[in-house]
């Protein structure tokens, strides 16, 4: 996720602004698979706000230790992720769901596009920055729990990002998984935010399908994690257009 929030940046939700200050000084690329921290927007009540680091790895409460979590990582488990449709049906997030929503602020996010070229025998994946249009930044819905290292003490705030059915566009780009970040526009970012809301309610939030119309999407290098500016346009003649 491009994680590009200046310091002088302001989060707008209704009459809310809360400037972001110095948390905001974090690296552009956020790479999930590198376990590191993201900026997260908590409520703390009365429509107030808490602008926090989180760790981007949401650690189930069973999980003892970090030790326990290498070796989950190890069978390929990253709790990155919470799909919108089973929010409520999991043991793991149902709790956070109904408690502990929050938003995660963003530029764009990265996916990847698989397509077989002509003479080729494998399919060839290509890197997409995906952003919202005229938006310097929009809110992905996300829950949070806290954890605590069972052996060291040690606790940290953890977060996962929630995932819906791909709309038209990020179909034809996440066209293996065909999934994408619940992307929630103002008014229903603050609703999940805010408002005390029933089982209904959360899953049809968390399973909100921001509209294609609304996206944009372009091909970016193959090392744009490396790049200064990763969202920099990059062109594969091989690859056809989006429809």
């Amino acid at each position: 996720m491009g994680q590009k929030v200046s310091k002088d940046t302001f989060i707008k939700l209704k009459s809310i602004e809360k400037q972001l200050g110095t948390l905001a000084a974090m690296d552009a690329l956020k790479d999930g698979f590198r376990y590191g921290d993201v900026i997260v927007i908590k409520s703390r009540g009365n429509a107030d706000i808490d602008i926090v680091n989180m760790h981007w790895e949401f650690i189930p409460f069973w999980t003892k230790s970090i030790n326990d979590l290498k070796e989950a990582r190890k069978q390929g488990i990253p709790w990155l992720n919470a799909k919108g449709e089973t929010l409520l049906t999991s043991k793991m997030f149902k709790d956070a769901a109904m408690k502990r929503r929050c938003l995660i602020p963003v530029s764009n996010f990265f996916e990847w596009r698989s397509f077989k070229p002509e003479g080729e025998k494998k399919d060839i994946s290509y890197p997409y920055s995906i952003s919202v249009k005229d938006q310097e930044y929009f809110f992905i819905a996300g829950i949070w729990q806290q954890w605590t290292d069972k052996e060291t003490g040690e606790t940290m705030e953890t977060v996962a990002v929630v995932t819906t059915a791909a709309n038209d566009k990020m179909e034809q780009i996440h066209n293996k998984k065909k999934r994408q970040p619940t992307i929630l526009p103002e008014e229903l970012a603050y609703d999940w935010l805010f408002k005390t809301l029933n089982e209904e309610e959360i899953t049809s939030l968390a399973t909100y399908k921001f509209p294609s119309e609304l996206m944009e999407a372009h091909t970016v290098s193959k090392q744009f994690k490396a790049q200064e500016n990763p969202t920099e346009y990059h062109q594969f003649n091989e690859l056809p257009e989006l429809v």
